[in-house]
Parts: C-alpha cells; sequence; structure tokens
C-alpha cells in the first residue's frame, strides 16, 4: 500500500498528525502500545519523527481504522513482516 509521505528526514508530530488525519494524543497513545515508533527528542524536548516512523503510523492507522483489528492483532500483524494489501 503506497503512502504519501513527504520526503524529509524528520517530522514533528504535528505534522505527522496531519498526515495520517489523527489527533496528536492518539500517536502518543500509539507510541506506547507500538515499541517500534521510536521518536527522537530535540533540544526542545519535542518529538522528531523519522520518514519510517511516519510510514509505520500510517500503517498502524490502516490496520486498525480501515482493516478494523485491534491493538494487539495490527502489533501481531506487523511483527509477522506482512505488507498491507
Amino acid at each position: 500500500m503506497g503512502f504519501n509521505v513527504p520526503d524529509k528526514r524528520y517530522f514533528k508530530i504535528g505534522e505527522v498528525s496531519k498526515l495520517a488525519g489523527v489527533e496528536p494524543y492518539v500517536i502518543r497513545y500509539w507510541e506506547s502500545e507500538f515499541d517500534e515508533i521510536t521518536p527522537k527528542r530535540a533540544k526542545s524536548n519535542q518529538r522528531l519523527y523519522r520518514r519510517e516512523d511516519a510510514l509505520l503510523i500510517l500503517k498502524i492507522k490502516t490496520l486498525l481504522h480501515v482493516k478494523g483489528y485491534t491493538i494487539a492483532g495490527a502489533r501481531k500483524y506487523l511483527r509477522s513482516g506482512e505488507e498491507i494489501i
């Protein structure tokens, strides 16, 4: 599944929030549920997401909101390494 993510190295949480179409608190919650999401912290303590993190967040949103997976099911699916169809 192709996602349209700008070719940038780092994204702020607001940018990822707009890309995914979810509120920032949802992304922070997903961080606590999915160990694969690992934003860096700027000197100002703001989260900086890599492009890979942004793509993963979009995959998680697809699994949860479109495919109807539970958090546990999405976690298991991502660990299986299968591509989302």
